[in-house]
Formats: structure tokens, C-alpha cells, sequence
């Protein structure tokens, strides 16, 4: 019989923090993983659901039976591929064992797609934060021309000749977390454009009809120093984007609230804000829809817990597995009408823990809200 693709691509956003990394123990100690942040967490105001328990455990995901049981249960309720947080700097990979251990080693990675966001951004120690005193800076986000040249050298040759690598009408995807970032480092929109252009040259040599660049409206920030171009709309033009997207709610939609926000006003302010990024760009706008969130877990848990700014921000309450099903249903109606490849969904997160918006089963939900999508999109 013929295969024919699910008709919407479930996409959800996957931070490999959760696994041994020689930078990390560097800062922070031998073994350390975010892992250590999720234990920690305690209640900072009545009724705080913290701390959160994996039902399947601490694990090590890059070990591929833990990321085998991950690629299950993700494709069994529906999902079509993972986007790993995939970082580079000037000095070279980090936090990369999750895809080259984890996921590139398990036998079954065949039943789910994968494809990288560059996620550079400037990596400050936050692991975890205190309220009074400016994080220090790591790992600078911004890289040079020969780092890219690096970077997307390996991506061609590495990932997009994988098997389970996914394409949009047959053109690898990649997404950029911070354009502006590129931009900087690179010394202007000409530069970038040249850089992606570069890239764009290395995937059609690769066999491919041309790469699928997704820019993250997040990302999307005129410069101080810009003067030419003065809205986000024009970068995506100039830099030749082919569809832009979202990656968690908060981007968008303040949470006015503290300590909690109800997840139901946000969500109402989500779809309004999905109508109005596909009316300001040309690139389709592929829409985000939130788990939730409570960046708790990334302060300290022994002072104060004020609006002091993140991680100390109000967090989502009321995001039961009930109200994400009908943000999903929402996001559903909203693509329903587009051609077969724009009906593409991004979910934060499959594991952001100590963001507090992950689908991996809790104590408290189970697999509720994998169950939520298994409901809505798979027919």
C-alpha cells in the first residue's frame, strides 16, 4: 500500500541538558546534569506544584535505550520528529551527546524525524540563578564566519544525509534560535545572507533540492546599529527565510500575573498572536503551542522569590492535559486550510523540566498530555 504522510507534522522542541557534558562539569561539578535543579525545586508559594518527578526516572538520555523509550512514546502519541536545541560556539559543540548517543544510536530512531535549531544564545549561568546579582556570562552566542563555515559543513555531511533527517518537500529543515545573533557575528544582513546563501549551496551539493531555513520570530530583533532595516519582516526578506516559527508562548504574550498566570488567558492570546505574525511576514508562520511554564527550578531555592525577572517569573497555572488538548485543537483549526507542507506545529517542550514545560510523563499528569496529542492528530 502507499504511504501517505500524517496531514500536519508535530514537531516538539527537545533541550539536551539532561545528560553528562565536560563544560557543564567544569562549572558546576563532576556529573552534574539540569537533573540536579529538577531534585532541588520546592514550593515558593502556596500551592506550587514543584517539585516536578519523571515517572521514568533521572535518566541519562544519552544512553539509547533511555532515548529509544523517549522515540516511542513520542511517535506512538503522534509526533513526527524532535527539533534539538543544537548548540555551536567559536570553541566548538555543546550539549551534543543527546543527538549523538542518545537518538543517532537507538535502534528505532527510524519511527520519529529530527531536525536542528542552532540555538546560540549567550549562555549564562543560570543553574541556578539568584535574584539580586547579574549571571555571568560562559559561552558568548555569536560566532565568526569560519565557525560557520565549520558548522554547517558537519550538519550537511553529518545530519542531513541521515536516513531520518526531516524535509520539507524533500529540502532539510534547520531553524536559527537568535537570527540576530548571526547577524552580529557575522557583521551585518549582507554577511548573513551570504553565510546562509553558503549553506543553502552545500545542501544542493549534498543531492538536495535546497535547504528549508526557519527563522524563530524570537530571534527576529532589529539591531541598535541597523539602519536600514527597521521591522523584523524585512530581515526575513532580505535573508531569504523560508517559513519562520515560535518557540515557547512567553516570547510573545507577557505573563502580567505573578505568581501565576492562568493558562486559558494566555492561550486566548497565543491564537490572536498566531493571526497576526502570518499577517506581518510573507514566510509562513508555523504557530507554538506551550505546555507550560514555571522557570522556578532555575533559582536559588534559598532566598527570596519575587517578579525580579527571569527565571523569576510568574508561572502558568491551570495547563492541565484538558487545557492543552484545546490549545491543540485551536492550533489544528488554525493550519487546517494550508498546503500539506505548512501544516507544520511546533510543542515546547518535550523536556524543558526546569521551564516547566515538558510532555514526558510526571507524577502528577502521567502521559496526559502525550495522550492530548495522540487525540487531536493522530486519526
Amino acid at each position: 500500500m502507499p504511504h501517505h504522510p500524517p496531514p500536519f507534522h508535530v514537531a516538539a522542541y527537545y533541550f539536551p541538558n539532561y545528560h553528562v557534558d565536560p563544560r557543564n562539569e567544569a562549572v558546576h561539578g563532576q556529573s552534574w546534569t539540569e537533573w540536579e535543579l529538577v531534585k532541588a525545586a520546592r514550593p515558593r508559594f502556596p500551592g506550587h506544584d514543584q517539585p516536578r518527578i519523571p515517572v521514568w526516572g533521572y535518566e541519562d538520555e544519552a544512553d539509547p535505550a533511555v532515548f529509544a523509550r523517549k522515540i516511542d512514546a513520542a511517535a506512538d502519541h503522534g509526533l513526527a520528529s524532535f527539533i534539538f536545541d543544537w548548540y555551536y560556539y567559536n570553541d566548538g559543540p555543546f550539549l551534543g551527546r543527546a543527538l549523538e548517543e542518545g537518538y543517532l544510536r537507538a535502534p528505532n530512531n527510524g519511527r520519529l524525524k529530527f531536525a536542528l535549531m542552532w540555538a546560540n544564545h549567550d549562555w549564562i549561568d543560570i543553574h541556578p540563578a539568584r535574584h539580586d546579582a547579574p549571571p555571568p556570562l560562559l559561552y558568548p552566542g555569536a560566532i565568526s564566519r569560519d565557525t560557520w563555515e565549520r558548522m554547517t559543513d558537519l550538519i550537511v555531511s553529518r545530519y542531513f544525509s541521515h536516513p531520518s533527517y526531516w524535509t520539507i518537500e524533500d529540502r532539510p529543515y534547520f531553524s536559527i534560535y537568535e537570527v540576530y545573533r548571526l547577524i552580529d557575528g557575522l557583521g551585518g544582513i549582507d554577511q548573513a545572507r551570504s553565510a546562509i546563501d553558503g549553506f543553502r549551496a552545500k545542501t544542493r551539493s549534498a543531492g538536495f533540492p535546497d535547504l528549508h531555513f526557519n527563522a524563530v520570530v524570537w530571534g527576529l530583533q532589529v539591531l541598535p546599529t541597523e539602519t536600514v532595516f527597521t521591522h523584523p519582516a524585512e530581515i526575513v526578506s532580505a535573508l531569504g527565510v523560508d517559513s519562520i516559527s515560535s518557540y515557547v508562548w512567553v516570547h510573545h504574550v507577557p505573563l502580567r500575573d505573578f505568581p501565576t498566570t492562568d493558562y486559558t488567558t494566555i492561550l486566548r492570546q497565543a491564537v490572536q498572536t498566531w493571526a497576526e505574525l502570518a499577517a506581518q511576514f510573507e514566510a509562513p508562520y508555523f504557530p507554538n503551542v506551550t505546555v507550560g511554564w514555571d522557570s522556578s527550578p532555575r533559582t536559588h531555592q534559598d532566598g527570596p522569590y519575587g517578579n525580579y525577572g527571569y527565571p523569576y517569573t510568574p508561572s502558568l497555572a491551570g495547563n492541565t492535559p484538558a487545557a492543552f488538548k484545546t490549545a491543540l485543537l485551536e492550533a489544528k483549526a488554525f493550519l487546517a486550510g494550508r498546503p500539506a507542507s505548512q501544516r507544520v506545529l511546533s510543542l515546547n517542550a518535550w523536556n524543558e523540566w526546569t521551564e516547566g514545560s515538558y510532555l514526558e510523563p510526571d507524577a502528577t499528569h502521567g502521559l496526559g498530555y502525550l495522550q492530548a496529542i495522540r487525540d487531536v492528530f493522530v486519526m
